[in-house]
């Protein structure tokens, strides 16, 4: 029961006190299923874009990490074509950084940080990785690209709508998918992220 006690907390705070750029709301009566918005960073390839995460809190939250992936296709070293991030916060040590202290807020927040700031030297996307390394011009324009196609227009009813999860959600996740398995045909093989 300490999971729904935090939740409940954590979900106070997110809709009282957002961290500037993040939306995070419950869907339906499910304490264990929610939804997220990040606003994409001023000055970077992602600005003006909206990108949805789905996020799952697992039964020994807070001692395991919440499971979160964007929704939104997004052209970055760091998450892969099935919007899976490699972060050290939603990992538990010895290979991850998770701890208890930390919460779902935090883990938005540099998720958001981490769009701002790729690591490159730690990708999840080998040949998007090596463009940010040595094509950064590149990079910033497929990126670019990307937030267009998929985080401006794709979400501009989420953008004026009540924050549910409306059909363009729905078919930007179902794009992504066909997408990623499109994508995967094509790209080289991915390193994992360790």
């Amino acid at each position: 029961m300490q999971r729904a006690s935090r939740m409940k907390r954590e979900l106070q705070m997110l809709s009282t006190e957002p961290p500037p750029g993040i939306t995070c709301w419950q869907t339906e009566e499910r304490i264990d299923d929610l939804r997220a918005q990040i606003v994409g960073g001023t000055g970077t390839p992602y600005e003006g874009g909206l990108f949805s995460l789905e996020i799952n809190v697992p039964e020994r939250y807070p001692f395991e990490p919440p499971k979160m992936r964007f929704l939104t296709p997004i052209y970055h070293p760091n998450i892969d074509n099935s919007g899976r991030i490699c972060h050290d916060a939603l990992k538990l040590p010895p290979k991850g950084a998770w701890k208890p202290s930390l919460n779902i807020s935090t883990v938005l927040t540099s998720i958001q940080l981490l769009m701002t700031e790729p690591n490159p030297d730690d990708p999840l996307m080998a040949d998007i990785s090596s463009e940010f390394k040595y094509n950064k011009q590149l990079f910033t324009e497929k990126a670019r690209k990307w937030t267009q196609e998929h985080a401006v227009q794709k979400n501009r009813g989420v953008v004026e709508g009540n924050k549910e999860n409306t059909p363009d959600q729905k078919s930007s996740s179902r794009k992504r998918e066909a997408f990623g398995t499109h994508q995967e045909a094509v790209e080289p093989p991915k390193r994992s992220c360790v």
